[in-house]
């Protein structure tokens, strides 16, 4: 296919913010607050799921339930993100979300351990293909000027869905109110309820305009710019826009192969496959080693009822939101560099100074959450970062599924940390916990350092500028 000029990414960044971009913001970002519903509906009501009136059971069988949701987001991760790439951005988002609703029901249903293990997996495998699918989207639909804390914003709802899931299931999991074997059971229907409603949404969101031009469909990448555009100016009650400034020339690739893949994250971009490996793992073991035992250390070390669990995540989780709203502006104005390098250092730091006092037995229920609220007011914003840069730093063409490899392989280093801990907790012994957080401390805090060396300028730039497409093609060349 011969060379087309384009200057679609430069009219998608010179929109000004509308309505249309909160729409965007609402339907896609809906992901989050779902995998914080779900993450925080199995660490509630791990007490209830021990009861013998429910599905009896173990400690070790609630973790290993954790790790089948985490094993199946890497690999829903990993097949949704290459079919991102290959198929579109809308249709990957919408399926990606019916396989998270069926099997979300379908958990509402369990009978025994090995259906409940089965329907976590395939929910993980929802979630998974949802954040290659979503994050290559959002920023390719949202203006670069502020594309960091929109998407740190968005990745922020998660705790919306935490604060979501601790209110659910502590009057859901109250027996005083409903039946030990129903309540639990209702806070995943509802889950699937709150889905259902969003994918209705869904449906009015368009295809990504760079993701149709790189296919070489540039007649509907223009009919969807324009559609977007006559959207943002009939709302904002404008008769034009800003001039878009600069154009670029595309020889459209379509699909490429995994060797190009490689070549391209290995051999064209080192450091930032690095620093995306380093971020991914780092904050992927402190999420999910505290998340899905936060149930058991609150009950097993402090005694906290069964049926309170979710009254103390409600705080934490409220603290959690507002770290990316509030510095997640920062990212964008002192930069992805400095910022990043700040949220995973100070984090780690403050974990470790956290387990020791745990250790020492320091702390009670509310200062321990104090504790954490504290902590991750910052690595909440330095965890959303690290699904920002991984869609910001590689070329278009392989965006989704780089956010889903290094997605996958943070994860997948980290899968073992709900059984890990569900183990160290089961010691009863406060210094095996320790141990457990100072490692996760030190991940943190050499991610932050790797940043310090390998971060990449990309605040208030434009996707195209940040990694030029494969297919982009060099003006001389056409001398």
């Amino acid at each position: 296919m011969k060379a087309v000029r384009t200057n679609i990414p430069a009219r998608m960044d010179r929109l000004p913010w509308s309505r249309w971009h909160w729409l965007v913001i609402l339907s896609l970002g809906i992901t989050w607050i779902l995998d914080g519903l779900e993450v925080t509906i199995i660490g509630s009501i791990v007490g209830v799921l021990k009861d013998p009136h429910t599905l009896a059971l173990s400690d070790i069988e609630v973790s290993g339930a954790g790790t089948a949701y985490l094993i199946g987001a890497v690999l829903g991760a990993l097949f949704f993100g290459r079919m991102t790439d290959k198929r579109g951005r809308k249709l990957l988002f919408m399926i990606t979300l019916g396989v998270y609703l069926i099997a979300t029901i379908a958990t509402a249903f369990s009978f025994n351990f090995y259906w409940f293990l089965l329907c976590r997996f395939f929910t993980g495998a929802g979630i998974g293909g949802e954040y290659a699918a979503i994050n290559s989207a959002i920023d390719e639909l949202i203006p670069a000027r502020v594309r960091g804390w929109a998407d740190l914003a968005i990745n922020g709802t998660w705790w919306v869905g935490t604060a979501f899931g601790a209110a659910l299931t502590a009057v859901l999991t109250n027996p005083h109110l409903l039946p030990v074997d129903l309540g639990w059971r209702l806070a995943f229907a509802l889950g699937a309820i709150l889905g259902l409603a969003i994918l209705l949404v869904r449906r009015h969101v368009p295809e990504s305009p760079r993701w149709l031009m790189m296919h070489g469909r540039f007649d509907e990448a223009e009919e969807v710019v324009g559609m977007i555009e006559h959207e943002v100016m009939k709302e904002d009650h404008i008769t034009s826009l800003p001039d878009p400034q600069g154009s670029m020339l595309i020889r459209p690739l379509g699909t490429v192969s995994y060797r190009q893949i490689a070549r391209t994250m290995l051999k064209e971009y080192p450091t930032r496959s690095l620093l995306g490996f380093a971020l991914m793992v780092g904050q992927a073991f402190l999420y999910n080693a505290i998340f899905f035992t936060y149930g058991l250390v609150l009950t097993t070390f402090y005694h906290i009822p069964n049926s309170s669990v979710g009254f103390y995540l409600i705080p934490f989780a409220i603290g959690n939101i507002f770290g990316p709203l509030t510095i997640g502006r920062l990212f964008d104005t002192i930069g992805r560099r400095q910022m990043i390098s700040f949220t995973y250092i100070f984090s780690g730091v403050l974990l470790a100074i956290t387990g020791w006092l745990f250790a020492q037995g320091m702390l009670n229920a509310v200062t321990q959450t104090i504790c954490w609220s504290i902590i991750f007011f910052f690595a909440s914003a330095g965890a959303s970062s690290a699904y920002l840069t991984v869609s910001e730093v590689f070329p278009l063409e392989v965006r989704a599924l780089a956010i889903a490899l290094f997605y996958a392989i943070g994860t997948g280093a980290a899968a073992l940390a709900p059984v890990l801990f569900g183990i160290l907790i089961h010691t009863n012994k406060p210094i095996d916990v320790f141990y457990g957080y100072l490692f996760g401390a030190l991940l943190m805090a050499s991610a932050g350092v790797i940043a310090i060396f390998f971060g990449v300028k990309a605040e208030r730039q434009s996707l195209e500028s940040i990694a030029r497409p494969l297919s982009h093609v060099e003006e001389s060349a056409l001398a």
